[in-house]
């Protein structure tokens, strides 16, 4: 379970040049900041992408929504992809709340089909699916508890804007509204870039190295204002603060040679791997991760394996909570 307040959470700093490490806590991130720095926010909006809907034959039948056959802004294509939990086929209606209905087309990929939905008059997609979704909770959660009614408060960032996840950037679960006034108070710039975060981020790495590992590809969207703002720090010598790994992975896939970014709307497939040379990112705040995942792999390379080990093994030490709901650490 998450604490109680969110910027409550436990905070280990991290310093890369004089190798050492800090215990705090959360709210007290922004006496780590500088008056020129940027932070960077994910705003993405978990969907409650859980859903239900009876068969033909009448039985139940489990979807996970995994996202739109559409650019990260669209919000009005009724062709998704989903992840389906039952015996179905190719053709097959399936009935939801408010007379909702999905047709099923084309083959199922490892489960995954593509679902395109018949709507009523008057009902629109995303409030729909607002009302009648489970939040999707990550898999080793479910494994220890039901879903909890502020669960779908509580697995969404107070900045949450875009919707188009079935995860959260988990980094960003420790920021309260109070929280980020202060850091704006204190002179420091904030910005926002979407990027939709899939399924495959808990997906481990099963190849014997890690060049081999087939990275997955997410949507993203990064905006003038953001790039402006970015490239306005970077030349006055500020610090870009990146909440999270999907933060840091849309900025890094976005820079030029000569480390300013551009707006830019796409997917990206970039695998961050020890000797990646980091052009925009000084600065990263991110929760602790799970072993042989791409996001442990990713901060190894921001921070180098050596270090992230001692700071991992420092983390376990002090009994700090691991992965989404669990504390944070900032990496400087």
């Amino acid at each position: 379970m998450p604490v109680p307040v969110r910027d409550q959470s436990r905070l280990l700093i991290l310093d890369r040049k004089w190798q050492r490490i800090k215990h705090s806590t959360f709210a007290a991130l922004p006496d780590y900041l500088q008056p020129n720095d940027l932070i960077v926010f994910n705003d993405t909006r978990v969907l409650p992408a859980r859903l239900y809907a009876e068969a033909e034959s009448g039985k139940r039948i489990e979807l996970l929504l995994l996202g739109p056959c559409v650019s990260p802004h669209g919000n009005t294509c009724r062709r998704w992809k989903t992840l389906v939990k039952g015996r179905v086929r190719s053709g097959m209606s399936l009935i939801f709340q408010e007379g909702v209905v999905g047709h099923l087309v084309g083959e199922s990929r490892g489960g995954e089909w593509e679902i395109v939905f018949d709507l009523p008059q008057g009902v629109d997609l995303y409030p729909y699916i607002e009302q009648w979704g489970a939040i999707p909770l990550p898999p080793y959660i479910l494994k220890k508890r039901e879903v909890s009614p502020s669960d779908k408060i509580r697995y969404q960032t107070v900045y949450a804007d875009i919707p188009g996840s079935v995860a959260a950037p988990t980094a960003g679960l420790h920021f309260t509204k109070e929280l980020i006034e202060a850091i704006k108070r204190r002179g420091i710039q904030t910005a926002t870039i979407t990027l939709h975060i899939g399924l495959d981020t808990f997906q481990p790495i099963r190849t014997d190295s890690i060049v081999e590992h087939a990275m997955h590809r997410e949507r993203f969207h990064l905006s003038e204002e953001t790039a402006e703002k970015v490239n306005f720090t970077l030349r006055n010598g500020g610090r870009v603060v990146a909440v999270g790994t999907t933060v840091t992975r849309t900025l890094e896939s976005v820079a030029n040679s000569d480390g300013t970014v551009r707006p830019c709307s796409g997917e990206t497939d970039l695998f961050i791997t020890p000797g990646f040379t980091f052009k925009v990112v000084n600065v990263m705040v991110t929760n602790f991760h799970s072993p042989r995942s791409t996001l442990l792999v990713m901060v190894s390379a921001f921070s180098g394996y050596e270090l992230i080990r001692s700071a991992y093994r420092e983390a376990i030490r002090q009994k700090y909570r691991f992965l989404s709901f669990g504390d944070a650490m900032l990496i400087l």
